[in-house]
C-alpha cells in the first residue's frame, strides 16, 4: 500500500476494513446465540439490546470475503458501509466509502480481505480486545507515518497513559473537548478494567471539528464496545461548543497548540473566560479556561498543552495565569520531555486543573485541602526511545507510574503514602513562592537540582584512566586519518 498512496489515503483503506471485520464477527456471533434461543436471526432488536451492530446479509464479511476476488469488489465494500449506516444511526456518516475509486488497485483489496479473513477469532474477549489493539496499532503508525499533521489526531499512548493514570476517571461524566480518534476514551476504560470497575459507571462525551477525525474515533470507539455522544461541527469547540451547559467529573484534551485562527476576536466577552479573555492570536488559554468551566464542583482536568503556556507573558496570558493560580484553579503541573509527539521534537506539559482544590474523592478516598499550593514535577529527564525510531521516545511504564504516585500522594490518596519533595524532580510549592517566580509555572524553576551522583572513585585514579581513554581515542584518530588519506590517494 505504501506504494501506491499516502498514509492519509490508505489509512482509511485498512481501518475501514478492520472495522467491517469486526462487525461482522460480532454479529455472527450475536446472531448463534439467538439461534441457540430460538429467536428470529434477521430481528434488528435483538442485536441492538446487546449492542450490536446489525450487519444486513450482503454487507457481511463472509460475503464479501466470497467475492473477494471480483472486479466490483470495491464498490461492494462502499455499500457494505452505507448499508451498516443505515441500520445503526449511530454510525451515520462515520465510515469511509473510498474503496470504489478508480486509484484503488483491486488486487491489494482483495489482498487486504484475505489478510484479515486470515484473523482467527476463538471466541473469547481477548480477541476482540486484540482488534481493537489492531486498530489502536495502526492509529499510531499513520500518525507517524503522516509526521505533523498525524499529531493532529493521535495522541500518543505514553501521553494519554500519563493523564488518566492521574486523572483517575473511575466513574461519572468524561468529556474530551477535542477528541481525536478518541484515544483518551479507549484508555479510560482500559483504567476502569484494569481497576475492576464498571464501564456502565462512566459516561462519555466528546467533541471534533474535523470530521474524517471524527469517522475515526466513532470506528474506534466502535470497535472497542463504547458507546458515547460524540458529536462534530466545522466550526469547533471554542466557536461553537456542543456542551455549553454541561458540567464533566474528567476532562481530558490535548488541543492544538499555539493555534492563532480560532476567532478569538468574536469571543471577548465570553463566560467561559472567568480569569481573562485570552489573546486573539493564541488559544492556549482558551482551552485551558474553556476545560475548567466545565469542570463538576469536584471535577478534575487534564490538558496537553504547549509549554510556552507556562511563562508567556504576552497578550496578558502572564495575567491569566496568576489568576489562575491565584484562583486555586491549577492543581499540578508536569513538564515532560522533547520528541514525545510525532512529527515535531517541542516538549509539552501537563495542566492538571481542579475546580475545588479543597475537597474531591479519587478511587474512593477523600482527597485533602490543597488550597494556597500547587505541584509541579519535572519528568523532562524521563523518556526513551522508540525501539528502531532515532526521532520518537515514550515514558515507561515505571515512569508514568512515578508521576502519577507523586501526584496522589501529594493530592492525600493513603494508598501511595506519605508525599515528600524530591529535589529534582517534584515540589510542592505555595503561592508566595509562585508569586517570588512571578508566577511562571515552569517545574524547573521550582524543583531545583537533583542530588548529584556519589562518586568515590579518587581524582587522581580519574584522571589517570580519562587521560588513558582519551590517548587511546586520538591515536585510533589518527590511524583512522591516514587510511582514508591513503584510500583517496589511490582513487586519485
Amino acid at each position: 500500500m505504501r506504494g501506491a498512496m499516502d498514509a492519509g489515503e490508505y489509512k482509511h483503506i485498512a481501518l475501514g476494513l478492520l472495522f467491517l471485520r469486526y462487525v461482522s464477527e460480532a454479529f455472527e456471533r450475536r446472531q448463534s446465540y439467538i439461534l441457540e434461543d430460538g429467536g428470529d436471526p434477521e430481528d434488528r432488536d435483538e442485536y441492538l439490546a446487546e449492542n450490536t451492530f446489525y450487519v444486513p446479509p450482503s454487507a457481511r464479511w463472509s460475503t464479501l470475503a466470497e467475492k473477494s476476488k471480483d472486479a466490483r469488489i470495491g464498490v461492494m465494500i462502499d455499500d457494505a458501509m452505507r448499508l451498516i449506516e443505515a441500520e445503526n444511526t449511530s454510525l451515520k456518516g462515520a465510515l469511509p466509502k473510498v474503496f470504489g475509486r478508480e486509484s484503488i488497485d483491486r488486487a491489494m483489496l482483495t489482498g487486504l480481505i484475505d489478510l484479515f479473513s486470515n484473523l482467527k477469532l476463538e471466541g473469547t474477549g481477548a480477541d476482540f480486545d486484540l482488534i481493537g489493539r489492531i486498530y489502536e496499532y495502526c492509529i499510531g503508525e499513520f500518525a507517524s507515518s503522516e509526521g505533523k499533521r498525524g499529531g493532529e489526531f493521535y495522541t500518543p499512548k505514553s501521553v494519554v497513559d500519563t493523564l488518566i493514570e492521574m486523572i483517575e476517571p473511575t466513574r461519572g461524566r468524561v468529556y474530551d473537548p477535542c477528541c481525536g480518534t478518541g484515544g483518551f476514551f479507549v484508555q479510560s476504560e482500559k483504567f476502569i478494567d484494569a481497576h475492576q470497575g464498571q464501564r456502565d459507571d462512566i459516561a462519555i462525551y466528546g467533541q471534533e471539528r474535523n470530521h474524517t477525525t471524527f469517522g475515526l474515533a466513532r470506528m474506534n470507539l466502535a470497535i472497542r464496545g463504547i458507546f458515547a455522544d460524540i458529536r462534530w461541527n466545522s466550526e469547533g469547540t471554542l466557536l461553537r461548543d456542543e456542551f455549553p451547559d454541561e458540567r464533566f467529573d474528567y476532562i481530558l484534551a490535548n488541543p492544538p497548540f499555539n493555534i492563532s485562527d480560532w476567532s478569538g476576536d468574536l469571543l471577548r466577552e465570553d463566560h467561559r473566560w472567568r480569569f481573562g479573555a485570552p489573546p486573539v492570536g493564541n488559544a492556549n488559554f482558551a482551552w485551558i479556561q474553556h476545560v475548567h468551566a466545565h469542570l463538576s464542583s469536584a471535577g478534575i482536568g487534564g490538558v496537553v498543552m504547549a509549554n510556552g503556556s507556562m511563562s508567556s507573558m504576552s497578550g496578558g496570558e502572564g495575567e491569566i495565569r496568576q489568576a489562575l493560580v491565584q484562583g486555586d484553579a491549577v492543581d499540578c503541573m508536569v513538564a515532560l520531555p522533547g520528541q514525545l509527539f510525532y512529527g515535531t521534537q517541542i516538549p509539552a506539559c501537563l495542566w492538571i486543573l481542579a475546580r475545588d482544590k479543597s475537597n474531591g474523592i479519587a478511587m474512593d478516598e477523600k482527597l485533602r485541602d490543597r488550597r494556597g499550593e500547587v505541584l509541579f514535577i519535572d519528568a523532562r529527564k524521563m523518556g526513551a526511545l522508540v525501539p528502531g525510531s532515532r526521532k520518537q521516545k515514550e515514558l515507561s511504564a515505571e515512569e508514568i507510574r512515578r508521576i502519577a504516585a507523586t501526584y496522589h500522594a501529594w493530592r492525600g490518596e493513603a494508598r501511595e503514602g506519605s508525599y515528600e519533595d524530591v529535589p529534582g524532580f517534584c515540589k510542592s510549592a505555595t503561592l508566595e513562592e509562585i508569586a517570588d517566580h512571578n508566577f511562571v509555572l515552569t517545574p524547573g524553576r521550582y524543583v531545583g537540582a537533583g542530588a548529584a551522583e556519589e562518586d568515590d572513585e579518587a581524582f587522581e585514579e580519574k584522571f589517570e584512566r580519562l587521560m588513558g581513554t582519551l590517548r587511546e581515542q586520538f591515536s585510533e584518530g589518527r590511524r583512522l586519518e591516514a587510511e582514508i588519506e591513503t584510500r583517496l590517494g589511490a582513487l586519485g
